[in-house]
């Protein structure tokens, strides 16, 4: 499996970012995928899934200013991030599971994790 996060960088409040994930070593179009961030001396947190079924799922934090989406072609996830907050600073990572709804990536034990890619937000 290979999860290859990138997009990340430097944005003042207020800004935007795109940030991509490439995948290979599962059936990409089989698999709900998802967003989770890690603050610096925080846990990780599930951010934003989108199912096989393209169902949607954003946790209340960043609903209305984050969108995730999917393109089965290229096996990538994107997470469009807008309005960004300084208190969205973390690094990103995407990653998946076979499972029908993508809410549940947030529950789910998930063992294996790439780089990530670091986003900074100043105010």
């Amino acid at each position: 499996v290979l999860l290859a996060e990138s997009g990340g960088g430097l944005s003042h409040a207020g800004g935007s970012l795109r940030l991509s994930c490439a995948v290979s070593g599962f059936t990409f179009s089989d698999y709900s995928m998802g967003w989770f961030r890690q603050a610096p001396g925080k846990e990780r947190e599930f951010v934003a899934g989108i199912g096989w079924n393209f169902d949607l799922y954003y946790v209340d934090s960043v609903k209305g200013r984050f969108t995730i989406s999917r393109d089965n072609a290229k096996n990538t996830v994107y997470l469009q991030m807008n309005s960004l907050k300084p208190d969205d600073t973390a690094v990103y990572y995407c990653n998946g599971a076979p499972i029908d709804q993508p809410q549940a990536l947030g529950i789910i034990p998930i063992s294996y994790w790439g780089q990530g890619t670091q986003v900074t937000v100043s105010s």
